[in-house]
């Protein structure tokens, strides 16, 4: 979930290839100048960056991670979010003017969509907003039981699974929500990679390539693994296992699946601590937005221990590319801390919670006065970040170059409305 996918596949590891944060799996938000056709500062939103690709998810993981931590969010921040929902209870992106209806050239997504849901749930009193994005979501599901990045587009990992975390966030069972009989959970597993003697083994891949080919992706597997469990963006540690191998069965059932995504991923991160990507002709360097969602996966699959190497290799190393990178990171930072039992105010050195909660306008509460101080030491930060050249535009034009569409992740409900 690193500030997570690709047109919707394709963005989210350009994204990840930098160390932005899920998109899914979560999006890249460095300092720069917003463009033109934006709001200079959107009033209510996390990160000074253009929020034209990723206003919505850097918004909904940054609500999200405070909650996850006790601190009650910027009423205007929240209204922020709730104001970007279409009439039909999608969420797109970005919308740089709310009281404009949506149409058809609105890019509304499952990705935000489900990010958006997973937020506002956990801050509550939207129980009509979630409702109305929840039946949207049900609206677009595919014949196979899954979600692609948008309405209509096949199935990928990824969005599935964060759909899977939306509907369980909100009391839904995902095994109850179908479409011509089958589950999210038929979809999900027909992304999983059988064992073999491979650096694919046991892993998700995103979508089948274009022969068809089921293709290992780090991203994928770490979502892929939360959605087997039925898990959200935000989760907790599970149980202590042992199993450390890829095991083949004919069928997996969910909790296979996940094991063996997890052998996967903590085979991937045996040698440094850390996923790795790498721009094309480049080589490879750390991935720190999919390193933390592995963290997560790890964590809610085989208990604390599995992820404890990448948890201290990202202690160590992922303040500078949080502060590059934005409320984003920060957040995925703050759920790899939860999901270990980590505390966040001292993360590596790090308060991920001050350093989030400077990004945007303050929380309400005692935590606005700690945000304070941090909120100066984050004026800063963004003086030198403007003086290193390092900004959104860098990254849009890699993603330009490469050809990549930009889309977030880096994957209905009967139940009562929330109170």
């Amino acid at each position: 979930m690193n500030v997570r996918r690709r047109s919707s596949a394709a963005a989210l590891a350009a994204i990840a290839v930098i160390g932005a944060a899920a998109a899914p799996a979560a999006a890249a938000d460095p300092s720069s100048s917003p463009s033109a056709s934006a709001p200079s500062e959107p009033s209510g939103l996390y990160g000074t960056a253009d929020p034209q690709y990723d206003g919505v998810w850097r918004q909904s993981l940054a609500l999200l991670a405070q909650k996850t931590v006790g601190v009650v969010p910027s009423s205007k921040a929240v209204d922020w979010l709730t104001g970007q929902q279409c009439d039909n209870g999608a969420f797109a992106p970005f919308r740089a003017d709310p009281s404009k209806a949506c149409d058809a050239k609105t890019m509304a997504d499952t990705n935000n969509t489900a990010a958006a849901v997973q937020a506002l749930w956990a801050v509550g009193g939207r129980g009509d907003v979630v409702e109305s994005a929840l039946t949207w979501l049900k609206s677009v599901q595919n014949k196979d039981g899954g979600w692609g990045y948008t309405p209509g587009g096949p199935s990928d990992a990824n969005s599935t699974s964060l759909v899977i975390g939306a509907l369980t966030a909100t009391g839904t069972g995902p095994e109850q929500v179908r479409k011509d009989g089958k589950s999210p959970y038929d979809a999900l597993l027909g992304f999983a990679l059988p064992c073999a003697e491979d650096k694919g083994s046991g892993a998700f891949a995103f979508q089948p390539d274009e022969d068809g080919k089921l293709l290992a992706n780090a991203d994928a597997t770490a979502a892929g693994v939360l959605g087997a469990l039925g898990k959200g963006l935000v989760t907790e540690a599970g149980e202590k296992t042992d199993d450390a191998a890829c095991t083949d069965a004919e069928k997996p059932t969910r909790e296979q699946a996940a094991a063996n995504g997890a052998a996967h991923l903590a085979d991937a991160v045996a040698e440094d601590g850390h996923l790795k990507s790498a721009l094309g002709g480049s080589a490879d360097q750390p991935d720190y937005g999919n390193t933390a969602d592995a963290v997560v996966a790890l964590a809610a699959q085989g208990g604390v221990e599995k992820a404890a190497e990448p948890l201290a290799w990202l202690e160590k190393n992922a303040a500078k590319w949080a502060e590059r990178s934005g409320p984003a990171a920060y957040a995925q930072l703050i759920f790899a801390a939860h999901a270990t039992g980590t505390d966040p105010r001292a993360f590596g050195g790090t308060d991920l919670v001050a350093e989030l909660n400077a990004t945007g306008p303050g929380p309400q509460g005692a935590e606005a006065r700690d945000t304070a101080t941090a909120s100066d030491q984050a004026d800063e930060k963004d003086e030198k970040k403007d003086e290193s050249g390092f900004g959104l535009w860098w990254f849009v034009g890699v993603c330009l170059v490469l050809g990549i569409g930009i889309g977030f992740l880096l994957s209905g409900r009967n139940k009562k409305r929330q109170p």
